[in-house]
């Protein structure tokens, strides 16, 4: 059933928008503007190499790029990028961890107008294969740890691997790219994202988008407004990671100290060499800096907009007095978002006083960023659900994909009369905030990272002794939850729980490994569904060690 909007609808956006701008009034902005007008993201980074060109736009293993190093570099791989046949509206795939060269390349594809297509480093040979064959990259951006996985995936396929280590004194011999593309609405990234059937799907971004993104993220942070210096260890592969550690801070201007991975030792040097002003992590990377050893002796008065993702812990009263006592800075959860939003659509800034954030359902999430809107609805009829009821998310934005790539009956699923159908479950209260309360019963999160359990089921199902799987959560001390996989074997078959599982390491990121019971049949509805609720129980009383 497609909703359509009712009067009720209308009534009830307009409700809602009465209490946001009520809300937001002396805690939040009301419009979401640039300093410096509209350009393209590599436009930004021209716009700051001309304004400021000598601040640090980069920083990462020890390397400082600035801004004017930054454009040149950017403008002579676009070029010599399109000297190897790169066309605007082609997909190049970047393959690599954080890094400077990750950061060039995302911009220099940018400026030439194609598709920058982020392929995790840590995938494994069926994972990656997918995702270029998906998206139809004919080249991708690697380096040479990856050389090995990446010549398997590859093998067969039309596109052909570029090492950046190993052309990179020409690269910077190359001239810069002539005539740089300007086009903000034109597809610019497929950001890939697992769903309810099947393997990740490419979901559409713009530059439109990113830009809006980033632009509300510096609107939202206080203590930001000459430019954003964040610090990001999250991956700039997943697109959080992309607007914390490439957007936000290039396109306000700012700087992005960018790790590889969590360390609270470099994380705390990181703040106080550069005077960091924002960072995103779990609460439980909040509570490794405040007992390290070095804690009491840094210097932390730049980190004004400290932001906690409350994925296994929670942000709790205690855990935020605990680091204002320390700091005299206030934590504060982070934002709610998807990757099909280009994520950050809500802004909790305003709300910690009395820890009004803290003392309702998990996870506040404040209010929608201006420009966007949500409502909470019926999950059948699509109706607008009154204050407090729980039901599905729906987001409105500037940023909300284009479509799903390739995938129009799953676009059509999703977007209906304007409006993101988002599959979680949240609430509104009485200040029009928004509530989270889970994702959709299918989701797993490992350590704050998305295992969809329809895309272990298909890799599993590539082992030739594998007839079926069904995959659940179970609950885990250390990574908050697991993959549990239920699976039906071949007549005859020996295969073990044991050897199943040493395959999946070999054709799945680690993360994504699920503990394995083999069985004789999968309970079914009458309709022939599994009956993944009556697994789930199963799974938590019998559950294995991993």
């Amino acid at each position: 059933m497609t909703p359509t909007p009712t009067p009720r609808t209308d009534e009830h956006l307009a409700d809602l928008r009465a209490r946001w701008a009520k809300s937001r009034r002396g805690r939040q902005p009301d419009t979401v503007t640039h300093r410096a007008g509209t350009w393209t993201v590599p436009g930004y980074v021209r716009h700051w190499a001309r304004e400021t060109p000598d601040r640090p736009a980069f920083v990462t293993h020890g390397q400082v790029l600035d801004y004017r190093e930054l454009d040149d570099v950017t403008d002579r791989l676009a070029g010599w990028l399109e000297d190897r046949g790169v066309r605007a509206g082609d997909r190049v795939a970047v393959h690599l961890p954080n890094s400077v060269f990750f950061a060039v390349a995302f911009l220099a594809i940018l400026r030439l107008g194609a598709v920058h297509v982020p392929v995790n480093p840590m995938f494994k040979v069926a994972e990656v294969r997918h995702e270029v064959e998906n998206s139809g990259a004919e080249l991708v951006l690697s380096f040479e740890p990856l050389r090995d996985v990446l010549a398997e995936a590859l093998d067969g396929t039309a596109a052909r691997a570029v090492l950046l280590e190993d052309v990179w004194p020409g690269v910077m011999d190359h001239p810069p790219l002539a005539a740089p593309a300007e086009d903000l609405d034109a597809l610019a990234a497929l950001n890939y994202t697992g769903g309810t059937t099947g393997l990740p799907k490419g979901v559409e971004h713009t530059q439109r988008h990113m830009v809006y993104t980033a632009t509300a993220i510096q609107n939202g942070l206080p203590g930001a407004e000459d430019g954003i210096v964040s610090l990001c260890y999250l991956p700039v592969f997943w697109i959080a990671g992309e607007n914390l550690g490439l957007l936000a801070p290039l396109v306000s201007g700012g700087t992005s100290v960018l790790l590889t991975r969590w360390d609270p030792a470099a994380v705390l040097d990181a703040v106080e060499t550069h005077r960091v002003n924002t960072m995103a992590g779990t609460v439980e990377n909040y509570l490794e800096l405040l007992d390290h050893p070095d804690f009491p002796h840094r210097d932390l008065s730049s980190l004004t907009a400290p932001l906690a993702v409350s994925f296994i812990r929670k942000l709790t009263p205690e855990v935020r007095a605990r680091w204002r006592q320390a700091t005299r800075g206030i934590l504060r959860e982070a934002s709610y978002g998807m990757t099909e939003t280009h994520t950050s659509d809500t802004n909790t800034l305003g709300f910690q006083d009395g820890d009004h954030d803290l003392l309702g359902d998990p996870v506040f999430c404040g209010l929608p960023v201006p420009g966007t809107e949500f409502m909470v609805v019926d999950f059948t009829t699509g109706e607008p659900l009154p204050l407090g009821e729980p039901g599905e998310i729906v987001v409105r934005s500037p940023s909300v994909l284009t479509r799903y790539w390739r995938a129009p009956e799953a676009t059509t699923r999703a977007l209906r009369d304007g409006w993101l159908h988002t599959g979680d479950i949240g609430s509104l209260d009485e200040d029009g905030c928004l509530r989270y309360l889970g994702r959709n019963k299918d989701m797993i999160k490992v350590k704050g990272m998305s295992v969809f359990p329809t895309e272990v089921e298909t890799l599993l199902g590539r082992h030739p002794e594998v007839l079926a799987a069904a995959v659940v959560a179970v609950a885990d001390e250390h990574s908050g939850q697991l993959p549990y996989a239920f699976v039906r074997t071949a007549p005859g078959s020996g295969l073990t729980a044991d050897e199943l599982r040493g395959w999946a390491k070999g054709a799945m990121a680690t993360y994504k490994v699920p503990l394995v019971e083999i069985v004789a049949e999968l309970p079914l509805t009458p309709t022939g569904k599994i009956r993944k609720t009556e697994l789930s129980a199963r799974a938590s009383r019998t559950r294995p060690a991993p």
